[in-house]
C-alpha cells in the first residue's frame, strides 16, 4: 500500500475535506446480472450439438454447426443480431439455398465427391430446419381474418396491406412473437384482401 507524501496528505486530510465542505461519500451499487433475453432454443440445441459433434469426431456435422454458430456470432456484432428461433431457421433456409447452388455447380462440373459432401450438408441443415415449429397456414390466415374483420369493423376507409402487416406484428398484436414466417403471413394477407 502506497503513502502519500506529507505536503499532500495535509492537502486530502479529513479536517480540512469537512472545512472545504467536499461532498459526502455514497455507497456505490452495481448490478451484476444483465437483462439479456434468453438464447433460443434452437441456438442452445447448436450449441449442444457442436460438442456432440466433436467428440463423435463427426466432421460434416462439425462443420455446419460451426458455420451456423459463427454467422450468429457475426450477425450479434451487427445492428440486427440472431435473438428467435425464427431468425435461425431463415439463417439456416438461406445456408440451405446457397448449398443447393452449390450442389448444382458442381454437379455441372462433375465433380461427385463435392456433390456428397454437399448434400450431407443440406441434409443436416434440412434436420435442423424442420426441428423449428412454425404456425401452419390455417393458423396463419385465421389471425389474419380477425385483424381485417376487426379493421373493417372500425370503419376504416380503405384496408392496405400494409396496415394489416404492421397491426399483426405490433408490440402486443396478434403475431407479436409468434413462431411466423412474414413471408406466409403477407401471401395470407394478399389472398384474404383480394
Amino acid at each position: 500500500m502506497s503513502r502519500l507524501p506529507p505536503a499532500m496528505a495535509t492537502r486530502f486530510s479529513i479536517g480540512s475535506c469537512i472545512k472545504s465542505k467536499c461532498l459526502p461519500l455514497r455507497p456505490l451499487q452495481i448490478r451484476y446480472s444483465s437483462s439479456d433475453a434468453p438464447a433460443p432454443p434452437l441456438l442452445l440445441k447448436l450449441r449442444n450439438d457442436l460438442k456432440t459433434a466433436m467428440r463423435a469426431k463427426d466432421t460434416n456435422r462439425l462443420n455446419v454447426v460451426r458455420g451456423i454458430l459463427n454467422e450468429v456470432t457475426n450477425s450479434s456484432k451487427t445492428s440486427s443480431p440472431i435473438q428467435t428461433d425464427m431468425q435461425l431457421l431463415s439463417l439456416l433456409r438461406k445456408r440451405a439455398a446457397a448449398s443447393e447452388t452449390a450442389r448444382k455447380e458442381f454437379k455441372d462440373a462433375g465433380r461427385s465427391d463435392l456433390i456428397e459432401k454437399e448434400d450431407a450438408q443440406l441434409h443436416v441443415l434440412q434436420e435442423y430446419a424442420g426441428g423449428v415449429e412454425t404456425w401452419n397456414d390455417e393458423q396463419i390466415k385465421e389471425a389474419v381474418s380477425t385483424v381485417i374483420q376487426d379493421m373493417k369493423s372500425s370503419s376504416e376507409k380503405k384496408i392496405v396491406m400494409g396496415d394489416v402487416l404492421k397491426r399483426l406484428f405490433a408490440p402486443g398484436g396478434d403475431l407479436d412473437g409468434k413462431p411466423v414466417e412474414k413471408a406466409k403471413v403477407s401471401v395470407a394477407v394478399k389472398q384474404l384482401l383480394s
